[in-house]
């Protein structure tokens, strides 16, 4: 199969461009209108196909649910409602339990079959975090890190946890950092109340990311820099961000990006059960949120907000015609950013010869129409 448009994402620029399809491979990259294309996407942008490492569920679903048609018709979803081909299913912290079953029916659906978004392990977020920077997470199952806990997860999710998210002032002696980042996993610092100092001591000992930069972690001061400072001193430094206009200001959103080295900033959705659902009061890790008017979800009673709904085409357009982030800066952390974050950036995240054809076109008002996953097309 051979698609074309004129504004085809290669090499951080919009050009006229075919890519040729062959086994669900981008098989070669050709001038534009060099062979007879199957199909001509006119104007329409064709970028990577995005990967979004941070999301807990959408459509009703919840990762921590455990159930597998949840997960399956969430998979199958997001090409077609965001131009997502690739993500994370994300836990948040709860009792081992919730957490054991929710981590066997990852695997399960994985190893019986799915379709739509390839799963790139799972991102497990807690419970070793910070009780006075826990935003929606249930208090009563915060710990301290715990290397052999972790190994029971791990055991559990049959080596599928390739990311976690945790405080690094309540892992001793960097343990548990210092175990993941020598056993393949990705260590994020987040719902932290760490100091500057415990960031720099993270990254030493193994840390490779920050989790939803702003939100969850100890703030700015030109004294004590904490961990947003962290976040914006350490250039080479991953660091996700929620660009749902919400969650940060987007003029932070701007000063994040300019501060970040191009290929260090990750845009994430950090999407909630209710993504796709109408207003109303729904639960997300056993506590009660409510999705409001403008988008955002909050705890009820408190008010604070629990996560997102945006859809990652949405907060694409957010960081481009909000944030007026450079183009080339927003589509790469929604795409080969994180591809290189997750380790997959060998066949993901770039429209390269090679690569697996996971290809987004979106329009103008960045809807999508038409999404590839390995070459096969899903469209609304």
């Amino acid at each position: 199969m051979i698609i074309q448009s004129k504004r085809v994402w290669i090499s951080d620029r919009f050009i006229e461009s075919q890519l040729e399809i062959e086994n669900g491979k981008i098989e070669r990259v050709l001038a534009y209108g060099e062979k007879p294309a199957d199909r001509d996407y006119g104007n329409n942008r064709i970028i990577p196909g995005m990967i979004d490492v941070h999301t807990h569920g959408a459509y009703g679903f919840d990762t921590n649910d455990g159930e597998p048609e949840g997960l399956r018709n969430w998979a199958k979803r997001l090409p077609v409602d965001e131009g997502v081909t690739a993500f994370q299913p994300t836990t948040i912290t709860q009792s081992v339990e919730v957490l054991d079953n929710a981590l066997k029916n990852v695997v399960n659906v994985v190893e019986e079959g799915y379709q739509g978004a390839e799963i790139l392990g799972i991102h497990f977020e807690g419970p070793y975090l910070d009780v006075t920077k826990k935003g929606a997470q249930p208090e009563e199952f915060i710990l301290d890190a715990d290397v052999e806990q972790f190994k029971h997860y791990q055991e559990t999710a049959k080596g599928l946890i390739h990311y976690i998210a945790l405080a690094p002032e309540h892992d001793k002696d960097y343990a548990l950092t210092r175990w993941c980042a020598a056993n393949g996993v990705v260590v994020s610092m987040g719902h932290t109340n760490g100091t500057f100092n415990d960031a720099r001591m993270g990254i030493a000992n193994g840390a490779k990311t920050m989790t939803h930069v702003y939100n969850g972690m100890s703030a700015y001061g030109h004294r004590e820099l904490g961990m947003i400072g962290a976040a914006l001193r350490f250039r080479d430094v991953y660091g996700e961000i929620i660009t749902d206009g919400i969650h940060v200001n987007v003029e932070a959103v701007k000063v994040f990006y300019e501060a970040k080295h191009p290929g260090y900033a990750v845009m994430i959705s950090d999407s909630l059960r209710p993504k796709g659902l109408p207003v109303g009061e729904y639960t997300s890790g056993g506590m009660k949120i409510r999705v409001c008017e403008d988008g955002s979800a909050r705890l009820v009673p408190q008010g604070n907000l629990a996560g997102s709904t945006v859809r990652m085409n949405k907060a694409l357009q957010v960081l481009i015609e909000k944030a007026n982030v450079p183009v080339d800066l927003a589509i790469n952390s929604a795409t080969a950013n994180p591809a290189r974050l997750l380790g997959v950036d060998e066949r993901k995240g770039s429209l390269t010869a090679g690569h697996d054809a996971d290809i987004a076109v979106l329009d103008d008002n960045y809807e999508v129409v038409q999404t590839y996953v390995r070459g096969e097309e899903y469209k609304i």
